[in-house]
């Protein structure tokens, strides 16, 4: 009996003119074969789904000055846009260590730029976080620069399953590493009202601190599951539309922002971590060497800046920047999330 060919299924087709719905953007999340659609959605100011775009590239660049033979390292990989630009100036005989604990967009990022002809030879990529710069250091030798660019990539957000948007259903998750560590979900049940009302206004300056935290612990104690993004975001709308003061949905939306952001924040221990970061830093650069950080958050900015003012005072950086470089209005125009960028650096002794 011969066998059938299997039956051709159409892709289901979405509402609209265009996709709104993370897994029916298959042309964004496929550039190799759909530039032209790719390319029309960043002309528009987007960022194409399961893709990120890099900030300040030439800043960055300007500012490590990038030759031949160095040794250097991009400490939050990323979609690996930022170290394509510092692998063109490497060659010949520089090498590249990158690293970032995402282990699913990391082997993505490998491959993708194994594929423009960097491999093994002048790209080492690990899996690691950043505060364990020491121990990179203690294979690599000393570096003649470090980058590191703080944000959360596009990649991250846009793909529901990962838990970093209220504004589609996924679980409540939030880890940059989903096998290590506490989901937001399990950080809620294990917090009282005061912890919460703290770490929303330490990580987010959230205002309404006191009514979303009353709100969220209340349904918890009535046996209200907390267990996916949507769930969180009724509890923080229904809380701030019952205030006497009138808000508009713009406002609520910063809200719910705010709130995501600071668990994400306590999550992934990211200030106890970029502290550690910062403090073994300066002991990882050679002589001259050079260190660009991205900041999109208010207390990330303001414990970059305190550190590299304070080794400048003990006279372990010659030079540090004096303020913050932002991105131009060019840049911000074509990409929205450039808007919040800061970017500092510091020049070892």
């Amino acid at each position: 009996m011969e066998e059938q060919e299997p039956k051709y299924e159409r892709r289901k087709r979405y509402k609209g003119t265009h996709p709104k719905v993370f897994t029916e953007k298959y042309k964004e999340q496929q550039p190799e074969l759909y530039a032209e659609d790719v390319a029309k959605v960043i002309n528009q100011g987007r960022t194409p789904a399961g893709m990120h775009r890099s900030i300040c590239v030439n800043e960055i660049m300007e500012i490590l000055k990038v030759v031949p033979e160095q040794i250097g390292l991009d400490a939050t990989l990323g979609y690996g846009g930022h170290s394509l630009e510092i692998l063109k100036c490497l060659l010949p005989g520089g090498k590249l260590y990158a690293i970032d604990v995402d282990p699913f967009e990391l082997p993505r990022t490998k491959e993708r730029l194994s594929a423009l002809g960097y491999g093994a030879e002048i790209l080492i990529i690990k899996k690691m976080n950043f505060s364990g710069i020491d121990q990179l250091v203690s294979e690599s030798g000393l570096l003649d620069f470090v980058l590191a660019d703080l944000g959360v990539s596009s990649m991250q957000i846009d793909n529901p399953k990962r838990g970093f948007t209220f504004k589609a259903e996924g679980p409540l998750d939030l880890r940059l590493n989903p096998n290590s560590g506490k989901s937001a979900a399990m950080l809620l049940k294990s917090m009282s009202r005061s912890e919460l009302e703290e770490l929303l206004v330490e990580n987010a300056d959230e205002p309404f601190y006191d009514c979303i935290a009353q709100a969220i612990i209340n349904s918890i104690t009535k046996g209200i599951k907390i267990e996916t993004t949507t769930q969180l975001k009724n509890i923080i709308v229904e809380a701030l539309s019952e205030l006497p003061r009138q808000l508009n949905k713009d406002d609520i939306k910063k809200s719910c922002q705010r709130c995501f952001q600071a668990l994400r924040i306590e999550v992934n221990n990211e200030f106890g971590v970029l502290e550690q970061f910062l403090e073994k830093l300066p002991y990882a650069l050679k002589t001259g060497g050079r260190v660009a950080i991205l900041s999109f958050h208010s207390g990330e900015d303001r414990r970059v800046k305190k550190s590299f003012q304070h080794l400048f005072r003990e006279g372990i950086y010659s030079e540090v920047a004096a303020d913050p470089i932002r991105a131009s209005a060019e840049e911000c125009n074509s990409n929205q999330r450039a808007r919040s960028a800061k970017l500092r650096w510091a020049i070892k002794n």
